[in-house]
């Protein structure tokens, strides 16, 4: 098997990342759309639900992700950069958020209250613009790390995309028919805060292995033979 740049890959290199780490993916692109519908419900509750409202908040979450990507990617292409810590940092600034998210959005409501169009335009992009650069960030940081074990760009962009996606699409059913019904804003969003701190949690300690086996096959390397 031949990479995107012609090299020898071995059959087995594509699949570097197990089922385990494309879970990771899959629950955090579930996460993102939980909090999105979350978001968008509770705002829409306190700014008001119309065409000009949609459109800042939609604006806001896709220019967040956006700009969080080009970000993240910068990230993750500097030299001796760390993708899973960053990649766990990302995560668990988006569940710290969370927690707090609902409240704070309603304590932000009631200080705006009766604030003119403008004003709470602005108010609601800020609002939303700030955690979605942290999701945003996460892809690309994962998509490096997945190139830097496989070799194989098309694999690793296709694949991790393609996860993240789904969980994305499952997320968005299974908010308006289950979390959001039974459990409601707070509690839905506290879902998604804990789907964002599991993978962090493993993100971080798969790098901490890693750093200990670099440690020990140097350490081995080094002793006189």
């Amino acid at each position: 098997m031949h990479d995107l740049t012609g090299g020898e890959k071995s059959l087995t290199a594509p699949y570097a990342l197990t089922l385990g780490w494309l879970s990771v993916v899959f629950i955090s692109g579930a996460a993102a759309l939980i909090y999105q519908v979350a978001w968008e419900r509770v705002l829409y509750a306190i700014f008001g639900i119309n065409t000009e409202a949609v459109t800042v908040l939609v604006t806001a979450f896709l220019l967040g992700l956006g700009i969080g990507s080009i970000v993240g990617g910068w990230i993750s292409e500097r030299p001796g950069c760390r993708q899973l810590v960053w990649f766990g940092a990302a995560e668990l600034s988006v569940a710290a958020f969370g927690v707090i998210s609902i409240p704070f959005y309603h304590a932000v409501g009631n200080v705006t209250l009766g604030m003119g169009r403008a004003p709470t335009a602005v108010v609601t992009f800020l609002l939303l613009l700030v955690p979605t650069l942290m999701m945003g960030a996460t892809l690309p940081l994962l998509v490096t790390y997945a190139v830097k074990l496989s070799g194989n760009v098309g694999w690793s962009v296709g694949t991790l995309y393609c996860v993240n996606t789904g969980g994305s699409a499952l997320a968005a059913i299974a908010s308006v028919t289950v979390l959001l019904p039974f459990l409601g804003l707070q509690r839905s969003v506290w879902v998604a805060a804990t789907c964002n701190t599991v993978v962090a949690l493993i993100a971080l300690l798969r790098d901490a292995a890693e750093r200990r086996r670099a440690r020990t096959t140097t350490s081995l390397a080094s002793m006189p033979t």
